[in-house]
């Protein structure tokens, strides 16, 4: 399946998930370390606190410093759009604002995250838009926005066949990803000096 239809087919839980790994493989474009978005993470499994923690998380975030780099833009709009209400493991927000919310935000954060890699790829994309990789179309694809998309698709599998108990495991993907980011962004910094 396709980025574009797992992401259609996701439920609340996966849609969450699929959202908050993207920004949270995007955090090194924010200057917050490892552990600024656990607390969050820790929300998708207990089903509590999520506005609040999201609020902690965007004041640890928020410098103070503008930064228009596009790729930095793009990780504050992921932050900035992050739905206050997410689904409680007891009830269910099917059919109602916050689940069309909840889509829209992880489908944006997903056209985003692919967008950053793109962008900080040394290597390009080939001619492939965003939309066409999310689509399936994977030819010429740059090693990056590459990885990229696979850990977007293995994390909604993921969820998909373990609902709460492939949380770890898409935590383990989202945290690699992380750590290859942070990596690309560090290169980037010392090229700019």
């Amino acid at each position: 399946m396709s980025l574009v239809e797992l992401i259609a087919q996701a439920d609340e839980r996966g849609l969450a998930t699929s959202g908050l790994a993207c920004l949270d493989r995007c955090v090194p474009l924010l200057g917050g370390d490892d552990d600024v978005l656990r607390p969050l993470w820790a929300s998708l499994a207990d089903g509590e606190d999520w506005g609040e923690r999201l609020d902690k998380a965007r004041a640890a975030l928020d410098t103070g410093e503008v930064d228009d780099d596009e790729a930095c833009v793009l990780a504050r709009r992921m932050l900035g759009a992050a739905p206050l209400v997410l689904p409680h493991s007891r009830e269910s927000l099917a059919g109602t604002p916050e689940a069309a919310q909840l889509r829209e935000w992880a489908d944006a954060c997903s056209v985003a995250a692919l967008q950053i890699h793109r962008i900080l790829d040394a290597k390009a994309d080939g001619a492939q838009s965003v939309t066409a990789r999310r689509e399936g179309s994977t030819d010429a694809m740059s090693p990056l926005v590459a990885a990229e998309l696979r850990r977007q698709v293995t994390i909604l599998e993921l969820l998909s066949a373990h609902g709460a108990g492939g949380l770890r495991k898409a935590l383990d993907v989202s945290t690699e990803g992380r750590r290859v980011l942070r990596a690309v962004v560090s290169r980037r910094a010392r090229g700019r000096v």
